[in-house]
């Protein structure tokens, strides 16, 4: 993410999802904190099509 709008596009994006219990995006820290019932592969794919890499760490 290079910009708020990069991660106000990954939030809208996990938030469209539904079922997130909590969300925190920092830019800064360049890292996406997700709590929800979710599989964590459905989580990912959800941020990759915003057009991000994702790692996991």
């Amino acid at each position: 993410m290079t910009c708020s709008g990069c991660s106000g596009a990954v939030e809208r994006a996990l938030n469209r999802l539904g079922g997130i219990s909590n969300l925190e995006v920092s830019l800064e820290k360049q890292t996406v904190v997700v709590e929800t019932d979710h599989p964590k592969d459905v989580i990912f794919e959800t941020i990759k099509k915003t057009g991000k890499a994702v790692t996991e760490a």
